[in-house]
């Protein structure tokens, strides 16, 4: 005997399976929903999808209401899959810090945890393994491939004496001093600076949460509205009209925006890790879309940082092997980064017995008296004016030494800080992008500042010299005054005088190679490399992100507008909105990943 599927028992039988199939795929969003009422929170998702389904169910409309809980759960299981992509850029930092050290005790080797290993100690980095902590080289040479922690994609070679980041990959095996412990590594350092970024929000992120909080109970109230309205007043059949509002509920859910616009920041912070760029909010991310002025550190920041000898300019009847001998032995026992660049310059080793008689003269030079007899006196432009040496020119910089050997001028050595090659492309990325408002700020002379500034295209007025860190605060306040309402102040340094610079500007940016622990705490963002031109990279990608999040909120608000409307005029049924509804989300999720390729 054939069973009637329109027999009560069978209808029951259908109307519990239902049930049990809404229970299974939704009991997660009723009970959040509780939970939130008990704090008398209204504003959510899951109150208005627990409304709409249970208003449903009271229509006997079972299956669209099971259609609801199965299609947001779908939903909810995409944002999930699509957030952890996002994390997944960032979460593989953490594979960037080994557990432990192979710590070389009296030619023994013990493996500790990193956490018990101090500066000072000496650790074997064995071929192919990650270096755990920050050091020195003080045995072997190798490649270490640096891409995870500066995004550089080429090995660097590094020889004894250098220092290394944790986090890097030793081709060859090496033993370093460790010169930072766990806590303060490159690779921690890295790791906190990107968990502590999603805890500062976004402008935008703050103003979804402000319009969801108007939006939802705005929803409630016109859907209540609509139900009651038409059938007390127009004598509308009451049981169409709570059918809409229903639909509307389902539609009007704000989870597409609650999800996606997190997401794309948190997507744009993550590209930045992986370019070997940090972000430590996703606030910087806003200010970074619009600016009115860069300020640039010289020293390290756009110029490499140390003294190299550029030219050696002989004196008639002098070679320049001459010139450079001479000046080496001069300042054999001098500590100063100039003199030091010329006994590298030099190279071979000095004859320290031929020096009897040495003497430093305060901001002129040194002068010294060799076993030959011999008078050599190797200072600057004021030097040679003191002792009154003729000379057939005047070099007033503090990087042209002059060599005067038993009071003759027998050359000169021109010594400077090279500019950065990657410096040049980083000016030429800012004012291809409308920053034209560029300048430099330096505790160097006007001359060698003005030298600097007009290779790298800097217009003179924008050029500041002989400062300390209190007029190069001073200079930022005034650029942050005069750019007031017309977008964010940058400056980017990379010293422990920086500092205070860094914290000042609307957008602090630190050398994270060669910055000073506190430059680095005092930034917004970190260029993990010391290349310059990465600050054009991270413009670009928070120019996306934010570009990406206003994308977002159009489409999310315009289809379910479009689709709010249809509802009202009862066009559109519950599965048409639960569709809207998780096909917006699901829209605004994959836009967001765009970041991500």
């Amino acid at each position: 005997m054939l069973i009637d599927s329109r027999s009560p028992a069978w209808l029951l039988f259908g109307q519990i399976i239902l049930l049990s199939a809404y229970m299974i795929a939704g009991w997660k969003v009723l009970w959040r929903a509780l939970l939130k009422l008990r704090k008398l929170d209204f504003t959510n998702e899951y109150f208005l999808m627990s409304i709409a389904t249970l208003g449903a169910i009271f229509l006997q409309e079972f299956s669209e209401a099971v259609a609801v809980m199965v299609f947001y759960t779908i939903g909810e299981f995409l944002q999930y899959k699509a957030v952890n992509r996002s994390r997944d850029s960032i979460s593989k930092l953490i594979d960037l810090r080994p557990d432990e050290a192979h710590v070389v005790q009296k030619n023994e080797i013990t493996t500790l945890p990193i956490e018990e290993v101090h500066p000072g100690d000496i650790i074997l980095i064995k071929p192919g393994e990650r270096i755990p902590l920050d050091g020195t080289i003080v045995k072997g040479k190798t490649t270490l491939d640096m891409s995870a922690i500066t995004g550089e994609s080429r090995p660097v070679r590094v020889n004894p004496d250098m220092d290394v980041l944790s986090g890097s990959i030793s081709r060859d095996s090496i033993q370093i001093q460790v010169t930072s412990p766990s806590h303060e590594s490159t690779v921690t350092r890295i790791l906190n600076a990107v968990e502590n970024a999603t805890a500062n929000k976004s402008q935008t992120e703050m103003f979804i949460t402000r319009f969801a909080r108007i939006y939802t109970p705005f929803v409630l109230v016109g859907s209540l509205l609509l139900a009651v309205i038409p059938p007390f007043l127009f004598q509308q059949p009451m049981e169409i009209w709570i059918y809409r509002a229903l639909v509307i509920l389902v539609i009007s859910c704000p989870c597409a925006l609650v999800v996606s616009i997190p997401l794309v920041y948190f997507s744009g912070i993550g590209k930045s890790s992986h370019e070997g760029i940090l972000l430590k909010g996703a606030n910087v991310i806003d200010s970074m879309t619009n600016i009115s002025a860069v300020l640039w550190d010289k020293t390290g920041t756009l110029t490499e940082g140390s003294f190299r000898v550029i030219s050696i300019i002989p004196a008639d009847g002098y070679s320049e092997k001459d010139v450079l001998a001479t000046a080496a032995l001069a300042e054999a026992h001098s500590t100063h980064p100039i003199a030091i660049s010329i006994r590298e310059a030099y190279g071979d080793e000095l004859d320290l017995s031929k020096i009897e008689e040495y003497e430093e003269l305060p901001a002129l030079g040194i002068k010294m008296r060799t076993s030959s007899g011999d008078q050599i006196i190797v200072g600057n432009d004021k030097m040679v004016h003191h002792i009154n040496c003729p000379h057939s020119e005047c070099i007033d910089a503090d990087t042209a030494v002059y060599v005067v050997k038993n009071s003759v001028n027998i050359g000169w050595i021109i010594i400077d800080d090279q500019i950065k090659k990657d410096s040049f492309l980083a000016i030429k990325n800012l004012k291809s992008i409308g920053v034209q408002n560029i300048a430099m700020l330096t505790g160097d002379t006007k001359k060698v500042a003005e030298r600097v500034g007009d290779e790298l295209g800097i217009i003179q007025e924008n050029i500041y010299a002989n400062l300390n860190p209190i007029n190069k605060l001073e200079i930022l306040e005034k650029y942050i005054h005069e750019s007031s309402n017309k977008g964010s102040v940058f400056f980017i340094g990379d010293g422990v005088n920086d500092a205070p610079v860094i914290a000042r500007a609307d957008v602090g940016i630190a050398m994270g190679g060669i910055g000073s622990d506190a430059t680095i705490e005092a930034a917004d963002l970190v260029i993990m490399d010391d290349n310059p031109s990465k600050l054009g990279k991270a413009i670009d990608i928070a120019k996306r992100t934010h570009a990406i999040a206003k994308q977002n909120i159009i489409m999310a608000l315009s289809i379910k507008a479009f689709f709010i409307i249809m509802g009202a005029m009862g066009l559109a049924s519950m599965w048409v909105a639960v569709f809207g509804d998780v096909g917006v989300t699901i829209l605004a999720i994959l836009n967001s990943l765009r970041l991500l390729r």
